[in-house]
């Protein structure tokens, strides 16, 4: 008679491969999971939500506007929509403390199809090395003035870029986010409309809260969002006493 050497107490080979078979998946998956997660953590154009308060800032010059942004204060690289109803309500003078430190830095900062004539000497009476300023004129075609803002924002020897763009797709905004994001610069991008679906960093309003069409010195600011899910907040503020266009 032939003797069984097999252990009745011990589970069916069957469920011992099909066991091992499961392991062996779980083992891969998890693997592969933080494979994938070790990836995206070090690169450094992706954060967590919750780690916004790491991500580097600086300040706008304006303490109340630093009061109602993430981290109080401008990211270092990225997209900032404002949207301005109408041109010359305090936009550029509110970027007057930023332009000065990317100068300060040795950067230079790309204007791109600004609506009205740069007047230079009231830069240089703001401090602002001209030098270090280019500007492409509002008559190129969208293509061209596209490609100026894609190449510059992925230049790490440029420090900002200014843009006067209303018609930008939800697909061209995530491309220059990402442009962005990978030269570690800084884009605004004035516009009539706000889109909703866009992927930039913040998104803020900016209108004059006086009577005279050119000559006041507050504006108020909405923040519309910003990455983070920070709730929509206002605040005005003294606006930087020089004026940036040609009388």
């Amino acid at each position: 008679m032939r003797e069984n050497t097999e252990n009745h107490n011990s589970p069916p080979r069957e469920a011992l491969n099909s066991l091992n078979t499961a392991e062996v998946d779980n083992f891969s998956s998890n693997m592969c999971n933080s494979s994938i997660e070790r990836l995206l953590l070090s690169n450094d154009n992706l954060w967590r939500a919750s780690e916004i308060e790491k991500i580097k800032h600086n300040s706008t010059g304006y303490k109340n506007l630093d009061n109602i942004l993430p981290n109080r204060g401008w990211p270092t690289r990225g997209l900032i929509e404002v949207v301005n109803q109408y041109d010359g309500v305090g936009e550029l003078q509110l970027l007057i403390p930023l332009m000065l430190s990317v100068i300060k830095q040795g950067k230079w900062i790309l204007w791109v199809c600004p609506p009205h004539t740069v007047y230079a000497p009231a830069l240089q009476q703001a401090g602002i090395d001209t030098n270090q300023i280019l500007i492409v004129d509002k008559t190129i075609s969208c293509k061209d003035a596209l490609w100026s803002i894609e190449k510059a924002l992925r230049n790490k020897s440029c420090g900002l870029v200014l843009t006067w763009q209303t018609w930008l797709s939800t697909k061209v905004l995530r491309r220059l986010q990402l442009a962005a994001e990978t030269g570690g610069t800084l884009g605004f991008i004035f516009k009539r409309r706000d889109n909703k679906c866009s992927p930039s960093n913040i998104r803020l309003r900016i209108k004059h809260t006086t009577s005279g069409f050119h000559d006041f010195d507050e504006a108020s600011i909405a923040l519309i969002k910003a990455h983070g899910g920070t709730q929509a907040k206002c605040t005005s503020i003294k606006l930087y006493q020089h004026h940036l266009q040609s009388p």
